[in-house]
């Protein structure tokens, strides 16, 4: 497969938000903002990323009855550095984000390209496969949190537009988010398909 297919196909074929429907508990629990749905996204990707060439590198020595929990424990470590970076560099994100950063653990997104990918691949296949995904999932966090931050409270990652008061609450609040997502899913879709 060709380099830059692999980072695409993360990004439009194989999105994880709106084709795969994957992360969805993150998606909907992180992106009251833009810069929310952002930090979110490239948390994941940077585990993401390293967890997939760790886990090609290691895969001919993981036993196979084995095989998923070495899977977590690689991104466990890596879950937890991110965690510790996030806490001493951006506090506010950190406190934003709360219980979502150590639920990466258990992000059906990580697990699954580890297991369908990672563990298949070469390790410059991987990184690039964590890449696209990554992008793929960056992409739309951002996408629904700025959505729901311009429908909600009328700013983009945190900037007022000036149209606060005339703005309905529902689209920060998680009614907004199971409606902003299936619009934008639909979009997606009937784009990607042209």
């Amino acid at each position: 497969m060709n380099k830059l297919n692999i980072i695409l196909s993360g990004i439009v074929r194989n999105n994880p938000t709106f084709v795969l429907v994957l992360g969805m508990c993150p998606t909907l629990g992180t992106t009251t903002s833009a810069g929310n749905g952002m930090g979110m996204g490239l948390a994941t990707m940077a585990v993401l990323i390293m967890s997939n060439l760790v886990i090609s590198l290691i895969k001919n020595i993981i036993p196979d009855k084995v095989r998923i929990p070495a899977f977590i424990v690689v991104i466990a470590s890596f879950v937890t550095v991110v965690e510790m970076l996030m806490k001493a560099y951006t506090p506010p994100l950190y406190e934003a984000l709360g219980v979502f950063i150590p639920l990466i653990v258990v992000n059906c997104i990580i697990l699954g390209r580890a297991e369908a990918f990672a563990s298949k691949n070469t390790p410059l296949d991987s990184v690039l496969d964590g890449v696209g995904i990554g992008l793929g999932f960056t992409l739309s966090l951002t996408a629904v949190g700025a959505v729901r931050e311009i429908l909600g409270s009328g700013a983009i990652f945190g900037i007022s537009l000036g149209t606060a008061d005339y703005m309905p609450l529902i689209f920060v609040l998680a009614p907004g988010a199971f409606l902003v997502l299936g619009y934008l899913m639909v979009l997606f879709n009937k784009l990607a398909k042209k």
